[in-house]
């Protein structure tokens, strides 16, 4: 009975935290080094609202989460913590030196205040971030990995850039002289566990609290392509922000909704999204004329041109419509056999996360690399690109022959086993089985 009990109060409390539900003084760490990676530990969760979200859309009869829309949404979220691991909290150095070196006061970190503090800092700081990933262009180049998907569900608050953490966080600086780096590195965790369920058209309005905080009503209309949505509501967790300072955009009942990028990239490849419109800002920079227009091709929005304002002339913007959704018809055995791949290399991340730390930072390298190489297959083979079989076939071969040769003795000696029957498996499969899949097509 207790463990019941226990297991329930762990349920409770995990799901608590996507809703800023939790206590302040047991979610508080004198030290930044003892601050849990709560947006890993919450992936279990995130399965759950996934879930949920399509429950909910099945017994109103609308359509249910497509499954190569949402691997792709979930690659991206497993390629963001792949960088984790590679840069290993590099980005918030200059957070703590700062604070180490020249704060201001000295806030207890055990003291309520000191928390609400720091989640109104960071959540302020936040909009700033958000303003700035859509009015700066080469910020846009790594924000735009959130922006891509066609589809509005909760896989897509997953749907994040390697390099989003670079990106953003000279703007959290100014906290640095007051807000302890443990509350910092906190609220920015619970921040994002908080926007991940505003991903959704399964709740329609939550009454008057959609007059403090975001809710998936606002955040829809982030999302959307639409010409009265583009560079509207950044809040992250209170919406007041947006009302302050004129960025809030209430959501039409009477127009549809027209999710991703204005230039839509018709792609199921999550490396490729990843850096598709970093080229597209070096092209533009290396178009222009002068050095004051190149400049401004990488610094100001995306929409600028020369003699334009910062963010480009309302005229020039595209209307966007409801348009087709990209998607590309497979064999049901190839989504199952691609649901099961993307399993193994969810577990595998899992196992690498955990035992990264004792592992030499090459190593760690190489099974990043592994892992991108099989999200980028993974992909290929969603949009059934001819080139796809090849690589799996390679794949297989690569993974099978590196648990040969005990580069993964950090796995347990029975998964190693079962993953080299796995792989074998696959690697035979592709080498004999042709691909007869029907064409492309938008549905």
């Amino acid at each position: 009975m207790g463990n019941v009990t226990d297991a329930s109060a762990a349920l409770t409390q995990g799901l608590a935290r996507f809703f800023y539900a939790i206590d302040p003084l047991e979610n508080s760490f004198p030290d930044h080094k003892q601050v849990p990676d709560i947006f890993v530990k919450s992936w279990p969760y995130f399965l759950v609202f996934m879930a949920l979200e399509n429950l909910l859309l099945y017994l109103e009869g609308r359509p249910t989460v497509r499954l190569n829309d949402s691997i792709t949404s979930l690659s991206h979220g497993l390629i963001q913590h792949c960088g984790k691991l590679i840069f290993r909290g590099a980005e918030s150095a200059a957070y703590i030196f700062i604070y180490q070196k020249f704060r201001l006061v000295d806030l207890a970190w055990d003291n309520a205040v000191t928390w609400y503090l720091a989640a109104l800092g960071v959540d302020f700081c936040y909009y700033w971030v958000h303003r700035a990933s859509h009015e700066v262009h080469v910020l846009w180049a790594q924000h735009q990995v959130h922006h891509s998907s066609e589809d509005y569900n909760v896989a897509v608050g997953l749907r994040q850039s390697i390099l989003q953490g670079w990106c953003g966080f000279i703007f959290y600086l100014p906290l640095a002289f007051f807000i302890p780096p443990a509350h910092f590195l906190t609220h920015q965790q619970f921040s994002l566990l908080f926007q991940f369920w505003l991903h959704t058209e399964a709740v329609r309005h939550l009454g008057p609290l959609e007059w403090i905080f975001n809710t998936p009503r606002h955040h829809r209309v982030h999302h959307g392509a639409n010409l009265y949505c583009l560079d509207k509501n950044y809040g992250g967790v209170l919406i007041i922000w947006d009302r302050l300072f004129g960025t809030f955009a209430p959501e039409k009942e009477g127009e549809e909704i027209v999710y991703g990028l204005v230039f839509n990239q018709p792609s199921f490849n999550p490396v490729w999204l990843q850096y598709f419109y970093s080229a597209h800002v070096v092209h533009k920079w290396q178009t222009m004329e002068g050095w004051k227009n190149k400049l401004s091709a990488v610094f100001k929005g995306p929409s600028w041109a020369p003699g334009a304002p910062w963010t480009g002339r309302e005229e020039d913007k595209i209307k966007v419509g409801p348009r087709p959704k990209y998607d590309v018809s497979i064999p049901t055995w190839c989504n199952v056999y691609l649901l099961i791949h993307f399993v193994v290399v969810v577990l595998l991340f899992q196992e690498l996360y955990v035992r990264h730390l004792g592992m030499s930072q090459i190593l760690v390298i190489v099974f990043v690399g592994y892992i991108f190489v099989s999200l980028t297959t993974i992909g290929l083979l969603f949009e059934n690109k001819s080139q796809a079989r090849a690589f799996e076939l390679f794949r297989c071969i690569m993974f099978a022959t590196l648990l040969q040769r005990g580069h993964a003795s950090m796995l347990p000696q029975y998964m190693v086993q079962a993953l080299q029957a796995f792989f074998a498996i696959s690697a035979f499969f592709w080498a004999f089985q042709k691909m007869i899949f029907s064409k492309a097509k938008y549905a």
